[in-house]
């Protein structure tokens, strides 16, 4: 049994105000007390899950020399492939023990903003690839919209407070492939204890045990959910915005028992970022005497640039 407690979106994007009520309140609870929630009622179709892994697969399997190709110099694998062991979590040494992909947004009717991002990177081997994670990257992004439509309630602001900060935002959709490990790993764990940069992050594929969650008490308690549901999890960038009271909670994804050690485990994150203009200063709404200002005020798109440089993944 999961500690993470369970929420249906259908409840939300129904007609009956008292289920829409009922979804908010429990999603408000969930995120201000563990900071997690598994989701069920998405967007995603389970034929469309089904291809994504199966292409991933495709992808991870395919000869190291082939996957080198798609690693892009100087983005801060915003894009494309990054190699084994190349990200760690802040504050740790150690590469994490995986491999990954990044899709980035498709960005409609905005010539700035396809200037900004870098452009996907299209797979030759593999003809469906991308096609199956652009479909993957937009039902998950029209998920999470209505996820933070029912936030934006929660926190006493419009519904609709979010969608224009979120409408080609600098969202990554982000396949990894944890390989099976083959020697005892020093202190590498296939995801060290971190927490995450941006809005919120809806996870597919946390299905097995690994990924773990550090409650207000400092237990980790095991996030497992059902093949139907998604994680989604309160980022770095939410806490700041409601001035904590939306808990960013630590997470760690730790490696199998010895005898799962040949196993390989594929997990896919999609990281739903705002544009880099959004003001993550902390709310009105969010400060009073109890609950003095946490935060200095930043924009979304300096606050990732202050993150990235932590994580390696680009240099000062």
């Amino acid at each position: 049994m999961s500690a993470i407690p369970s929420v249906d979106l259908k409840d939300f994007v129904s007609e009956d105000p008292k289920r829409k009520q009922k979804f908010i309140e429990e999603i408000g609870a969930a995120f201000e007390n563990i900071g997690f929630v598994a989701l069920s009622g998405h967007f995603l179709s389970d034929e469309l899950v089904e291809n994504l892994y199966t292409e991933i697969k495709r992808f991870f399997d395919l000869p190291q020399d082939i996957k080198d190709k798609y690693e892009i110099e100087g983005i801060g694998g915003q894009r494309g492939y990054t190699s084994f062991g190349k990200e760690h979590a802040k504050g740790r040494k150690e590469g994490d023990l995986k491999e990954f992909w990044h899709f980035g947004q498709y960005v409609e009717n905005n010539p700035k903003l396809e200037e900004e991002y870098p452009d996907n990177v299209t797979v030759d081997e593999l003809p469906e690839f991308n096609e199956v994670g652009k479909e993957t990257f937009q039902m998950l992004e029209k998920t999470a919209q209505y996820v933070l439509r029912a936030l934006a309630l929660h926190l006493d602001l419009e519904e609709t407070y979010f969608d224009d900060y979120i409408k080609n935002g600098n969202s990554i959709l982000r396949p990894i492939h944890y390989p099976p490990i083959t020697s005892e790993p020093k202190n590498a764990v296939r995801a060290a204890a971190h927490g995450d940069i941006n809005l919120i992050t809806l996870l597919m594929g946390a299905h097995g045990r690994g990924l773990q969650v550090q409650n207000l008490e400092g237990q980790w308690v095991d996030a497992i959910a059902r093949p139907d549901q998604l994680m989604i999890n309160v980022g770095d960038m939410l806490s700041r915005l409601s001035n904590n009271k939306l808990k960013s909670t630590i997470h760690q994804v730790v490696n199998p028992p010895k005898e799962l050690w040949g196993t390989s485990r594929y997990s896919i994150p999609f990281f739903m970022h705002p544009i880099s203009e959004m003001p993550l200063n902390c709310l009105e709404n969010c400060i009073d005497e109890d609950h003095p200002k946490q935060y200095a005020d930043i924009t979304a798109g300096e606050f990732l640039h202050e993150r990235l440089i932590e994580l390696g993944l680009i240099k000062a």
